[in-house]
């Protein structure tokens, strides 16, 4: 926060790295420091009297005390103090800030609803855990120097303690009206931070810490204000043992992927200023180079924060810059707690701001390239609680939230539009992955530098034969039942048209498969997985039936009770849609990641990114190619790939608002579950590309060789 006028008693941010706030004039600034004075003095009177009933006298002076926690931190932060910290202080401290609602202690917090629930009952408990959620915030504010986001949560903490001084406890509705109306009147600066946070490279609080921090020095890790681990740890200091060539090829390899990502889609990069770059703490040596890199390309970087107040959040995924996840299951339990204030109004709101928003941001937007995502695995994998005590949408807030994201999408679309835009995601292994954490390091990083060229020959091979077929039959194996039949569009000319695209490794990093979006009209069958993780959350036996391409009926095998496993889909693969067609079919050719999965047997650990190409795979959702439908696009051999509309999708001629879903999930099928995939001409003669998981097709089998190299390790 930078303070015009020559006196103030605001506090001096400059100790606060790479602070570069919102310019107040002196009179807005003064009063901002007077409500953060006064709600400070309040909160801590709040800590020590006891003018509540038991039991909520225990929630509010623990969340005053954390409140009076971040004070003391927000007050070094700006003398600079902590900066003098070792290492030791530096990780005590992060670990005092995050320690309430890590999973040996999670029983027993506020944060956990169904604690909260337990001790502030069932009227209480849960939109109390809601608002100990929201304070959390604060650690992110104060490292950041956003002291308006300090004083606005406090003030709310503040009226609704009142509430509880009263005589007779407070109603659920007086203290649902309060933050229904503190989120709804705030969105305005809220909303509109985050659409700034996303196009604006002048908020750089990120950026300064990555290009101005000494990185062999590992207490700049902590200075994000971001739950730090040994994984975060062990893969800053492994970076720092890389030799500058091996970072400059990861870099490179990412940074290029982009720009091939532009060229291959005629789009001018020349035209973009800026890049959207995220990444999990631990890899600013490489993201340091690669900012070198964007701004060769004349792009400024853009990193944000994935988000800690409930507004701008997406469910319990992460956008944005992160360290480690202190607890999944405490951001799967406050997945839905916008169900305080989900409704019509609040969603007309919302909308409304985030239109005013674009618009003042206009130019920023229109000059914004798109993101580059970098990805971590390796981590333990997550199986989610489903638990009772926490919030759950109706159906109507369903309705709503798919509602708010297609219109959300299509405002952000006008501004920042799909044809001009482009992306690319690179995966690395975390040292959570086991004791051969640098060896599968090195393999990852020889899986996303292999010769696209070599794939690229035996992908046209495969589009070739597939281009012949009016549809491709699958089938599963053993305990597989898979027996899907996709059916693919006609081609008018075949000798300059193409179903396929042939992806190498330059969006989608590492090569390389062939994808199409199939015909719904006739796509039909059923898909099963054994076993996959999606969005980081796993699924066991997932089966999901189609008819005409669309998605009839689903479940899995997570949990006990039918209902609960067609809810977990429903909200973590559906999105709350009732339906969502298939976007996508994909053969994955990438045997040397499935030979290397194998060999480590980390196949359980690895992203959709990677599994995507260990096998055949199916998206739902939207196309690969949504809101860039019209833009003419060729594989290698100069071809137009024809195949980038549904029957969905083409609705946007008619009302756009039908023809985007806002989601694409890949579900993936590994190549030991996979008996057959053919492709099926109009007379009935078929083509074999896979069998018995091996690629038989003639000109193909040069890719069963990496699938003898390894040989499992025991």
């Amino acid at each position: 926060m930078e303070i015009s006028g020559p006196e103030n008693k605001i506090p001096d941010l400059k100790g606060i790295n790479g602070v570069k706030e919102d310019v107040m004039d002196l009179e807005e600034a003064k009063i901002y420091q007077e409500r953060y004075d006064l709600s400070m003095e309040r909160i801590a009177q709040i800590a020590a009297e006891e003018t509540v009933a038991a039991p909520f006298i225990d929630y509010f002076q623990k969340m005053a005390s954390f409140i009076m926690e971040i004070k003391v931190l927000f007050e070094k932060l700006c003398s600079g103090e902590l900066n003098a910290y070792s290492c030791e202080q530096w990780e005590e401290l992060n670990h005092s800030l995050y320690e309430d609602i890590l999973p040996e202690h999670y029983d027993n917090s506020y944060g956990n609803p169904e604690y909260a629930v337990s001790k502030l009952g069932e009227i209480h408990g849960r939109i109390l855990s809601f608002l100990y959620t929201e304070l959390r915030g604060m650690i992110a504010f104060a490292f950041e120097g956003r002291m308006w986001d300090m004083v606005i949560i406090c003030e709310v903490f503040i009226e609704i303690y009142n509430c509880f001084e009263e005589e007779e406890l407070p109603v659920y509705k007086k203290i649902q009206q309060i933050l229904y109306w503190f989120i709804s009147d705030y969105s305005d600066r809220t909303v509109t931070r985050r659409i700034q946070e996303s196009v604006d490279p002048n908020l750089d609080f990120a950026v300064q810490l990555i290009m101005n921090e000494d990185l062999s020095d590992l207490r700049y890790l902590y200075k994000f204000g971001e739950y730090i681990t040994e994984n975060e740890r062990k893969t800053a200091e492994y970076l720092n043992y890389l030799d500058q060539k091996t970072i400059d090829l990861m870099a490179s390899t990412y940074t290029e992927g982009y720009r091939i990502g532009f060229e291959k889609a005629k789009i001018d990069l020349s035209s973009k200023e800026t890049v959207n770059i995220r990444y999990n703490l631990g890899f600013e040596r490489m993201i340091r180079k690669a900012i070198q890199n964007f701004e060769k390309m004349g792009l400024r970087p853009v990193i944000y924060r994935s988000a800690v107040n409930s507004i701008n959040k997406r469910q319990q995924l992460r956008i944005g810059y992160y360290g480690a996840i202190p607890n999944k299951q405490f951001d799967y339990d406050h997945r839905a707690d916008n169900t305080i204030y989900l409704d019509k109004p609040f969603v007309e709101r919302k909308l409304g701001v985030l239109r005013t928003a674009y618009e003042k941001y206009k130019d920023l937007a229109n000059r914004h390239a798109g993101p580059a995502c970098v990805e971590i695995f390796g981590e333990q994998p997550f199986i989610p609680e489903n638990k009772p005590a926490a919030y759950h949408m109706s159906e109507k807030q369903e309705k709503l939230t798919v509602f708010y994201n297609n219109e959300s999408s299509q405002i952000t679309n006008r501004y920042i539009k799909g044809e001009e835009r482009s992306f690319t995601i690179i995966a690395f292994p975390i040292p959570e992955i086991g004791e051969q954490f640098e060896e599968i390091f090195r393999e990852v990083i020889k899986l996303n530098t292999l010769d696209y060229h070599l794939y690229e020959r035996i992908q046209q091979t495969i589009i070739d034969a597939l281009d012949q077929g009016s549809c491709v039959h699958i089938v599963g194996k053993g305990d597989n039942h898979t027996d899907l039949t996709v059916q693919l569009h006609e081609l008018k000319d075949p000798a300059v048209q193409t179903n396929f695209e042939n992806c190498v490794a330059d969006v989608n990093i590492p090569v390389g498969e062939v994808f199409t979006s199939p015909k719904l009209a006739g796509t039909s069958g059923v898909l099963q997985v054994k076993e996959v993780y999606l969005n980081e959350l796993k699924y066991v036996d997932l089966s999901i039936t189609f008819e005409d391409g669309m998605i009839k009926e689903y479940t899995c095998g997570n949990f006990e009770k039918a209902e609960e496993n067609k809810r977990y889909i429903l909200e973590n693969v559906l999105y709350h849609h009732e339906s969502l067609p298939m976007g996508e079919f994909a053969i994955g050719t990438n045997t040397t990641a499935y030979a290397m999965a194998r060999k480590y047997k980390i196949s359980d650990k690895l992203p959709i990114l990677i599994a995507e190409k260990m096998g055949p795979h199916f998206a739902v959702g939207d196309t690969c190619y949504s809101w860039s439908e019209d833009i003419a696009v060729h594989n290698p051999d100069g071809k137009e790939i024809i195949a980038k509309d549904n029957e969905v999708s083409l609705l946007r001629k008619e009302d756009i608002g039908k023809a985007y879903l806002g989601c694409h999930t890949d579900i993936t099928i590994p190549y030991d579950e996979l008996q057959l995939i053919e492709a099926v001409k109009n007379d009935g003669t078929k083509t074999e590309i896979i069998r018995d998981g091996k690629f038989v097709l003639e000109g193909t089998q040069e890719l069963n060789e990496a699938l003898g190299e390894f040989t499992v390790k025991s």
